[in-house]
């Protein structure tokens, strides 16, 4: 029973404030960008965010997600950004609780079944795309869930850094006692061989992807005889984001996998045209005084680790 309402609507697109329950009162809070105009069955994306500094400047609500979402449902996808633990206006628990990594998947597999929900997402071109903590659930996601077909995990694949936080490294996900460890490379690989896109850059963990983490992927990705499946884009100048460079090179991969219209973002010279809509936290909330969060949402870190055990 998704609540849908405030719907914006553009030349090319529409965007809409959702929020639904992925477990029982804990309500998922997002907006589902999509094509103004399509016919038939079309692509569907999930877009984690990651973690930012400025509680002014953070989530869904940044002007780069705004930007990769209403770009990509212009060139013909649904795309479903949404709130994770302890951000916007998902507040039921703080977001170092300890079940967090738990909870923020299971809301990422429950946003693929949003999307099939709808009628029109085809179940078989279906991505995920996420920066930093965003980039985590992208390739959490993609090796949990056979049905996500393109997994673009942005600055995070690093064979020496698990992330740091309960949203990451929580349970723990990477160890158990000393019995065995891995990391976030060999967690990863479990997307191979569908198509995934590996973008890094040169001021973070991910700076020695070129020589490590790329040339490991590559030889999972031989073990199928599916190398092509696999791309890499190396930003060495960039920094920790999903910038303009990053967008760029995340676009024409994800056309390709998806089946997406390349050409509707792009000039007259071939050069990717982005949506520079911006609405506000409060246009883009799902709870407003119009629209108040259902007495039936559990609230607190105690009543939420209950809820998901």
């Amino acid at each position: 029973k998704p609540i849908r309402n405030n719907k914006h609507i553009y030349a090319d697109y529409t965007v809409e404030n959702v929020a639904f329950e992925s477990l029982p009162g804990f309500y998922v809070t997002g907006n589902l960008y999509l094509p103004k105009n399509f016919n038939g069955k079309i692509a569907g994306v999930v877009s984690p965010h990651g973690h930012w500094p400025n509680l002014a400047d953070y989530g869904r609500f940044r002007p780069d997600v705004q930007y990769r979402c209403a770009t990509l449902a212009k060139m013909g996808t649904a795309v479903f950004t949404y709130d994770m633990l302890g951000y916007g206006e998902s507040i039921p628990c703080l977001h170092e609780n300890p079940e967090a990594v738990r909870l923020q998947t299971w809301n990422s597999i429950r946003v693929v079944d949003f999307l099939l929900s709808l009628g029109f997402v085809d179940e078989q071109r279906l991505g995920v795309t996420g920066e930093s903590g965003g980039g985590t659930q992208a390739f959490l996601l993609a090796a949990l869930d056979d049905r996500i077909d393109v997994s673009v995990p942005v600055v995070m694949v690093a064979a020496n850094f698990f992330g740091g936080c309960a949203c990451e490294s929580g349970m723990p996900i990477h160890k158990k006692g000393d019995s065995y460890q891995t990391n976030n490379v060999e967690i990863a690989a479990l997307t191979a061989p569908r198509p995934m896109l590996m973008i890094s850059d040169g001021a973070d963990w991910t700076s020695n992807t070129p020589q490590v983490e790329y040339p490991f992927m590559q030889k999972i990705y031989a073990l199928f005889g599916q190398e092509k499946q696999l791309e890499q884009v190396h930003l060495a100048k960039d920094v920790h984001d999903y910038g303009p460079n990053k967008r760029m090179a995340m676009y024409p991969f994800v056309a390709k996998h998806l089946g997406l219209h390349l050409s509707r973002i792009q000039d007259g010279q071939g050069n990717f045209q982005e949506s520079k809509v911006l609405l506000s936290a409060q246009e883009l909330s799902a709870f407003t005084s119009a629209f108040p969060r259902p007495i039936q949402a559990v609230m607190g870190d105690e009543a939420i680790s209950a809820l998901i055990d």
